[in-house]
Order: C-alpha cells, then structure tokens, then sequence
C-alpha cells in the first residue's frame, strides 16, 4: 500500500469520524514557505485557507521563528501562570491597548474555543444569569457551553446546554421575510426583533450577547455595518454585556478595521480572539472591562494559556502585523479578489453570492435550475481550484459556501493569482453544472 493511502487509513482507524478532511483525496502538508505549501506528493499550492484562518502571516517567517527558537535556547518552554511571564504581561499590554476596551485586563487561554467559554463565564457572573443571546448561523466552538451559543445545527450535538439561549436576526438579510429591505431598514427590524425578544423569551437579566462580526462557520455571512450599534443601544438600556467574537476576524483581517466589530463604531465590554495571533502556535484570550475581569471570586489559571513559547510567537506575530501595516493590504488585496470575482460572478449562473471584507471573503454556490443552496457545488469548487494550485474553505448554513482567508502578506502577484485560478474554476465548475453535471459529496471542516 503506499504510504499516502496508508497514513489515511491510519488516520480513519484512530481519528474521530466527525474530524473530516478535505478533499475525495486529503493531503498531507509537509512544507511552506510564504503564501505556499507542499503536500507530501510534492505538489505546490498557494493557500487561501491558511490552517483555518491561523497562520495569519504565512509560512516560515523569520521574525516568529527567530522569537520562537530564542526562547527555546533559554530551555523554558514551560512554567505556568504562578510565576511572572513577562513575554504574557507584554502581550496582554498590547492588546490592552489595541481593544480600546477602558481599563482593559487579558486572560490568555489555547484556543478561541476556551476564550469564549470565559468570556461567557465572566458575563454570566457579573449580570447573575445563564441568559445569553447569539446569533442565528452563528459558530463559537466545539465546548459544551460554545455548541451552546452556536446556531448552526450541523455544528450541535446536543439540544441542551448550560446556557438559557434566545437566538436573534441580523446575518441573515437573504430570508424570504427580509427581501428588498435597506441596510437602515433591516436594522432597525432587526432592533425592534431584539426587544421583542427580551420582551418574550428572556425570564430578565440577560447575561450578554455574543456575536461574531463576520460570522466564520457561517460562511462568512455578516450583518450590515451599524446593525451591532442598534443592538447595543438597546442591550445598554438593560445591562446586557456584549461579546465580541473575533477569533477570526480580529488583527484587521477585514481591512477596515483592527477588530471586526471597528466597521459598526461600538466598544464591546469583551473581546475573545485566537487563531492568527499565534501565527500557528496555540494562543487564545479574552481581553475584557477589568472589573469583568477582575469579579471572579474563585482562583482560576490556564495551564497551557500564555507559555513562553506561545508568547514569544504572538509577540512576534502581532509586532509584524503592526510594524508591517497588514490592515492596509487586507484591504487592498481585498478590493483586488473580492471586486474580481464580483465582476466574473454574473457570468456563472452557480453563483449565489460574492461576500467579504478585506482578506476574508467568499462565493456562495447554487443550484442553477432551481436555485438552492448547493454543497455538492462547493466540494467540486474546492476540488477544482486544488487542482489548478490553489488550497480554499467551506463554510455556510448549508455547507454551500466557499471561504478564503489568505495570508495578511499577501502580494499583488499573489492576489492576481489566486483570484485567477478562483475564476477558472468557477468556469469549470459552471460548466459541467449548468450541462447537468453533479459535484461530489459536500464535507464539513473544522472551524
């Protein structure tokens, strides 16, 4: 057997069933440098989907290798949050001062997952309540409390939680009932929707909303800019904390704005984030009012959360992102994709929607004789591009949705690249589908 075909059925013998894979035939990533991978054939692909939205300045980059190899030779990887890090308190300052959050503190954990289950914690205790509200469609991580608040059942195991949750509009303009609204319109339903919640299905004190500005899982659905504002209006007038999910969207991956939640001019009580602050390395965090932060009564650590190792790289990665102004190609290299595949979509009957901001953007697939969401579409999209070199995501309601989130360091070359193999497979794909053709079977991804 060769070994390729032997490491997957290694794989499918001790993984999960439910941690799928990408592709009829998955790939094993053995190299990178930049934008770009190598799978273990050999193969070369510039990657568009960069570890699920993690490796935010690419591969094999100098400044996080160097910071990551200095604290190796100091022969600590490891010593706990009971002794002083100063790599943590010098991120935690940082982003302290990036959140805009008045008298900010940080928590620093492994993963966005565990942020968001603290940030849950943190409003849970301060407002007395198991109340929270999120968002429909949307995704928070795979914990017990995050399945919870995520609304998307293909992403719920169970219908309990721990969690009293009421699930509200505003990422989801395209149903039958919102046709043909305004932006100013919607919101403005969507706010009257809030109240009429908190009026009917809340028992009082509301804990929080959460909310992702960009919704990742979802397929990168997003409210219009200002809808976050009108909610919190009204959560103000009652008490009601807001979280600000940016484990995807923070770092200014949206081009325009540091954090997502930037482009609807509020400042949320709290912030969780993960993924790319690492560039790879496991970090997480919540950066939160210090008297959120400070209210736990009982004592609490992360293991894991804010090593030296997982510092070193973040404090890195974070200087480059600042050093280097990556909000601002975000939002060039954004234009460039995101009004290419504008400008080609209407061209291809399978394509629903083009969405996105900055470098985080998407193209929803659909039927094009009957018009409805169309996974099999997706997987042969994502099937397509790998072919011509290029490596994408999936995402949406309906696993009907092809998500991209590349490197902040992505070249004009790069960016002129991608989005042509993206419209040259968009053309394949539209042509076998609109002769008849069937895409393969849809699969899911982690988030």
């Amino acid at each position: 057997m060769p070994e390729h075909a032997n490491l997957l059925r290694r794989h499918r013998a001790v993984m999960p069933s439910w941690m799928a894979l990408n592709y009829r035939d998955p790939i094993e990533i053995v190299g990178g440098e930049g934008s770009r991978v190598t799978d273990a054939e050999g193969n070369s692909y510039l990657d568009f989907f960069i570890g699920i939205l993690t490796n935010m300045l690419g591969y094999g980059v100098p400044e996080v290798r160097d910071a990551v190899e200095r604290q190796l030779a100091t022969g600590v990887v490891h010593t706990s949050t009971a002794y002083l890090l100063r790599g943590q308190v010098e991120l935690a300052e940082k982003i302290a001062r990036l959140s805009g959050i008045p008298d900010a503190k940080v928590f620093f954990t492994n993963s966005g997952t565990e942020a968001n289950e603290t940030a849950l914690l943190l409003a849970a205790y301060a407002r007395r309540s198991d109340q929270v509200l999120a968002m429909r469609q949307s995704y928070h991580g795979r914990s017990f409390a995050a399945t919870g608040v995520t609304g998307n059942r293909g992403w719920t195991n169970l219908s309990y939680s721990p969690l009293d949750v009421h699930f509200l509009h505003g990422a989801d303009r395209r149903l039958p009932q919102f046709a043909g609204m305004s932006d100013e319109r919607y919101i403005d339903v969507c706010a009257q929707d809030l109240r009429h919640v908190l009026a009917t299905a809340t028992g009082g004190d509301v804990a929080a909303l959460i909310a992702e500005p960009i919704q990742g899982v979802g397929g990168f659905t997003m409210p219009p800019d200002g809808l976050f504002a009108a909610y919190k209006r009204v959560l103000d007038e009652f008490g009601i904390l807001f979280v600000s999910d940016e484990v995807q969207t923070g770092w200014g991956r949206t081009g325009q704005g540091f954090w997502g939640i930037d482009a609807h001019g509020v400042t949320p009580d709290v912030i969780t984030f993960a993924k790319g602050l690492g560039n790879g390395f496991a970090v997480g965090g919540v950066v939160a009012r210090g008297d959120l932060m400070d209210g736990l009564h009982a004592a609490g650590i992360s293991t894991f959360g804010g090593n030296p190792v997982s510092m070193a790289a973040a404090n890195a990665t974070l200087d480059y992102v600042l050093d280097h102004d990556l909000q601002a190609n975000a939002a060039r290299q954004g234009r460039t994709i995101i009004g290419g595949l504008s400008a080609a979509a209407g061209r291809f009957p399978i394509v629903a929607d083009v969405r996105g901001k900055g470098l985080m953007f998407a193209v929803e697939l659909a039927d094009p004789r009957t018009g409805e969401p169309s996974p099999p579409l997706a997987a042969a999209l994502m099937e397509a591009a790998r072919e011509r070199g290029l490596l994408v995501g999936k995402g949406g309601l309906y696993g009907n949705v092809v998500r991209m989130a590349p490197p902040l360091t992505l070249s004009d070359d790069e960016a002129a690249e991608g989005l042509g193999v993206l419209i040259a497979s968009l053309e394949a794909v539209n042509e076998t589908a609109v002769a008849g053709g069937r895409g393969p079977t849809a699969r899911r991804e982690e988030a």
